[in-house]
């Protein structure tokens, strides 16, 4: 028998208490059943993305999400900061060139980030519209300072866009007392569901770059969804199962308290950093790391991607490797979500043996050792 852990940066493992949710009989959207459920999800969103604008929850990937918030915001030769730092960062490059939108590349190494002073620079040279980052670089398993980002935009014309889809409900972003514009999002990392639906929220700025974009756009018109909003009616059939399992996940958050949720996923990750360098590995981001995930460096001559193999094959244990420059150098670890202490005992536990298994010297015990010190502090 296998038991099988999903401890990847995403998708993230379902608490039995939403999948039995969303194995309920299916419910019409054009109902009073629906509308109930669409009215408390509302509210709950509101709380959870700490604004009081409007969260439209969309039935289509954090890609998705993330296509609507440029064109929703933004007009074809409209000039972008975009900053570059990993993999989904690249994501933003794409769509605005797809976009026709001309793009300002602010870059860093992966596993680095950019200094606000950067974009302060880029702002102040250039008419920009907009400002593109991510707040967890889920590939680098860097967190990106969004709040001094917002700071420097907020002295100017340009909005602000973040893609939270790997901090939601894991790393505060408070978007109304940070003066962030867009914040996008999707259910399959924090919030604990399975991959399918997108998030998004638009400040008063937003709103009004809305009204100016010309950009197409027809399934992701959120001044569309908005209208269909206000009346608790959904514009589109929605993703019945998912916003069923979504109304669960709301309760399990409120129940905990969002501030909890972010105190147990950084001690998770600072757990699982102290279990790693307790081993004599090395941690790869240089700038802030993302309670969401841990990155870890493998030892030279050794191939990240033989390390995530193992995992998987001895220990039924899901995590992956790097992306791009990044591949095959190291390994990535997710603790977001449905993660509790034990999880990052399990999977460091594991670490142990397939280092063991790869050749290299392993302490067994040691990195068990440096993350339970760390769950022992007193909070």
């Amino acid at each position: 028998m296998k038991k099988y852990q999903l401890m990847a940066p995403g998708p993230t493992p379902v608490p039995s208490e939403v999948l039995l949710a969303m194995a309920r009989p299916m419910i019409h959207h054009r109902t009073p059943e629906y509308e109930a459920l669409f009215i408390e999800v509302r509210s709950s969103l509101k709380r959870l993305f700490q604004t009081s604008q409007d969260v439209f929850p969309v039935a289509c990937t954090g890609t998705g999400a993330m296509e609507a918030a440029v064109v929703n915001t933004l007009s074809a030769g409209d000039r972008v900061v975009v900053v570059n730092a990993g993999a989904f960062a690249q994501r933003w490059l794409a769509i605005a060139r797809a976009f026709g939108l001309e793009v300002v590349e602010l870059a860093a190494p992966h596993g680095d980030t950019v200094a606000p002073a950067r974009i302060a620079e880029a702002l102040g040279r250039d008419n920009v519209r907009a400002v593109l980052v991510q707040h967890s670089e889920s590939s680098t398993g860097v967190l990106h300072d969004v709040r001094a980002y917002a700071e420097v935009t907020g002295r100017t014309d340009a909005i602000l866009v973040v893609d939270a889809v790997s901090s939601l409900g894991i790393a505060d972003l408070p978007m109304d007392a940070w003066g962030v514009d867009v914040v996008v999002s999707a259910s399959q990392k924090g919030l604990m569901l399975p991959p399918g639906l997108g998030l998004l929220a638009l400040s008063d700025k937003a709103w009004a770059a809305a009204k100016r974009a010309t950009l197409p756009r027809f399934y992701l018109d959120l001044a569309e969804e908005r209208r269909y909003a206000v009346k608790n009616e959904a514009r589109f059939t929605p993703a019945v199962s998912i916003m069923v399992g979504l109304r669960e996940v709301l309760r399990m958050i409120e129940a905990e308290g969002l501030a909890a949720v972010f105190a147990r996923h950084d001690r998770l990750s600072r757990a699982t950093r102290a279990g790693a360098e307790a081993l004599g590995l090395t941690l790869f981001p240089k700038a802030t790391p993302s309670p969401a995930l841990t990155a870890v460096q493998v030892p030279a001559g050794l191939d990240a991607d033989r390390v995530v193999e193992r995992f998987a094959t001895q220990h039924s244990i899901t995590i992956d490797g790097g992306r791009g420059p990044t591949k095959g150098k190291i390994f990535r670890i997710g603790h977001m979500g449905y993660a509790a202490d034990s999880d990052v005992i399990i999977a460091l536990a594991a670490l142990e043996q397939v280092l063991a298994d790869l050749g290299q010297p392993v302490d067994f015990g040691a990195g068990l050792r440096g993350a339970q010190k760390v769950f022992a502090e007193k909070s």
